[in-house]
């Protein structure tokens, strides 16, 4: 089953999260709290959304964090997915397709027009997974970060 996660999904969310760096070799660099995920899905403000797969005992095992961007070419919104991820154990069973099944219907049902996400390159079965549903790489362009002392450094505000 496939819904937009609650309040209580949160630990369980914070959980995958940190599943998702560990496979993707990124771990340490998970900051992000479950009190920071809160305020970010369900604050006054959300700056994102999110959809959690759920077994049949309604144990979260998979979840999609998005948000939405704009395209000046097109004109209107689309949705950035930033995490997709379903539980090793849990995979093959159809809750990915049917997580990005339904953030491609929020996007027909409000009129956006892209869905867009990257994917590491190394990352063979999730290639695999999105090509086997049409998606297709923008090979044309390179994704780019600022983060931490380069971020500061180009803001040319010191670090305290």
């Amino acid at each position: 089953m496939i819904r937009p996660a609650t309040p209580a999904d949160i630990p369980a969310i914070h959980t995958l999260i940190r599943e998702l760096a560990d496979y993707e070799k990124s771990l340490t660099e998970v900051r992000t709290t479950e009190e920071q995920l809160r305020t970010a899905l369900f604050g006054d403000h959300p700056a994102a959304h999110a959809h959690v797969a759920t077994d049949s005992t309604d144990t979260v095992i998979g979840y999609a964090v998005w948000f939405l961007n704009f395209s000046t070419w097109r004109g209107v919104h689309g949705i950035y997915l930033e995490d997709l991820y379903v539980r090793p154990q849990s995979r093959g069973a159809g809750h990915g397709k049917a997580l990005l099944t339904e953030l491609a219907r929020i996007c027909v049902e409000h009129g956006y027009q892209r869905l867009e996400w990257s994917v590491l390159n190394w990352n063979t079965p999730a290639i695999t997974f999105y090509e086997s549903l049409g998606a297709r790489p923008q090979t044309d362009w390179t994704v780019y970060r600022l983060t931490d002392e380069s971020l500061v450094k180009a803001a040319g505000t010191p670090r305290d």
